[in-house]
């Protein structure tokens, strides 16, 4: 399978596979149902060429509720930046915006901004970012434009908000390809807390060796990855992250997965 030269995903994401989609695109085999586990970004959904049953799944109810909103609501959801600059007053009042008392466009809007404006796109503790050396994430004048290629490829993809092994056990069929990007080893808490742990790589591991489909899965390479996930096929592979004190040094990922 090859990616689609160009696509990408509209958002900014900690942890995001921009760098890795196209590598991992390359050794999917074939399939008729592909399932993105933990989404975020989704850049390797975005990236690849349609299958003919799409599902991507996140637990973050911001997230999920910004892709729904691109999907059905693209109109609505672009006219919240109209009249918006990129500034940090903007970006504070966001931040002290309590999400209960949004509609789920305006929801959507704050979340958008937030993650594109973000230090380090991060989802917790998050900063206004500011660089010398490039221009921001956000630019106002192409919202649509970004905003509307992501609604096309969203058409006829299903959105889920559920727990990773509700999502594996109800999509589990010998013709679906799971592709599973989790928090990374030792970053569990990036996310949230609460919402993975140390102990769900073991329990994650466990659903993945009962399944009929095929998966990949990207983790960072640690001892405890390659202890715990060793029942599993490995491929070493060189990556760059973009938020690092050292983000031009290679850095060593593996792919696993249950079939050649």
């Amino acid at each position: 399978m090859e990616a689609t030269p160009g696509a990408k995903s509209p958002l900014a994401w900690l942890g995001g596979k921009s760098r890795l989609a196209d590598r991992i695109i390359e050794r999917m085999p074939e399939h008729l149902t592909y399932v993105e586990v933990f989404a975020g970004a989704a850049w390797v959904l975005f990236r690849k060429p349609p299958s003919k049953v799409e599902v991507i799944n996140d637990i973050n109810r911001d997230l999920v509720t910004l892709y729904r909103c691109v999907q059905h609501h693209l109109p609505e959801l672009v006219s919240q930046f109209r009249w918006l600059l990129l500034a940090r007053d903007e970006f504070d009042r966001f931040t002290a915006t309590p999400t209960e008392s949004l509609t789920d466009i305006q929801r959507s809007a704050r979340f958008y901004y937030l993650m594109k404006t973000a230090f380090g796109a991060k989802l917790t503790g998050q900063t206004f970012g500011v660089a010398a050396s490039g221009p921001p994430r956000l630019n106002l004048l192409r919202i649509e434009e970004d905003l509307s290629a992501a609604h096309l490829r969203l058409a006829r993809v299903v959105i889920e908000n559920r727990p990773y092994a509700e999502v594996l056990a109800r999509l589990d069929k010998p013709t679906t390809l799971f592709y599973l990007d989790p928090p990374y080893w030792d970053c569990e808490t990036v996310y949230g807390k609460g919402i993975f742990e140390r102990a769900d790589f073991a329990a994650l591991a466990r659903l993945l060796d009962k399944v009929k489909g095929k998966f990949i899965l990207s983790l960072n390479d640690t001892p405890g990855v390659r202890e715990v996930f060793a029942n599993f096929k490995f491929e070493d592979i060189k990556t760059r992250y973009s938020v690092s004190a050292n983000k031009n040094m290679p850095v060593g990922e593996v792919l696993i997965r249950n079939f050649n």
